[in-house]
């Protein structure tokens, strides 16, 4: 296992050019494919305009609802104790939390095929948002199974 990242060398993220938020730089760099940054931000920012007019809020109100409701609170990890593999609920700290959220909300845009990327993502934060949609039912679907093996969670290490 990997050691943890002391704070002080942990590489800090720029905010991005047009909203100055860190949150849309790391969506940016988890939608880029290639090294192609410049065309993840107009996805990302298309995406946010696309967002704010159907649901009526603001660009990085919306992200930021979508991220709150589609982050898990508790994940499950796999841990061997005497031979036999148990699935460990565990809380999720709030950097993970989010980096989940996002690869969640990418990956179920990304799923879908037939329309833009922009519109996909658009979409997508938008049910996110509202609680509903591909990331937030993966949310559900993982807080089901952390509270089917909470038996197990004395072996939380």
């Amino acid at each position: 296992m990997r050691k943890p990242i002391p704070p002080k060398k942990r590489r800090r993220l720029e905010p991005d050019v047009k909203l100055e938020s860190v949150l849309v730089s790391r969506l940016i760099n988890y939608v880029m494919m290639g090294g192609k940054k410049s065309t993840a931000q107009r996805v990302v920012y298309d995406a946010l305009a696309v967002a704010a007019k159907k649901s009526k809020l603001k660009d990085l109100e919306v992200l930021e609802k979508a991220i709150e409701n589609a982050g898990p609170k508790v994940e499950i990890r796999s841990r061997r104790i005497g031979g036999a593999n148990y699935q460990v609920p565990r809380e999720v700290s709030n950097d993970r939390r989010v980096i989940l959220a996002l690869r969640w909300i990418i990956d179920a845009a990304r799923s879908k095929k037939g329309v833009p990327i922009s519109e996909r993502l658009a979409t997508e934060l938008v049910q996110a948002a509202n609680n509903e949609g591909a990331a937030v039912k993966k949310r559900e679907d993982t807080h089901r199974m952390a509270e089917a093996n909470k038996a197990f969670a004395h072996f939380a290490w």
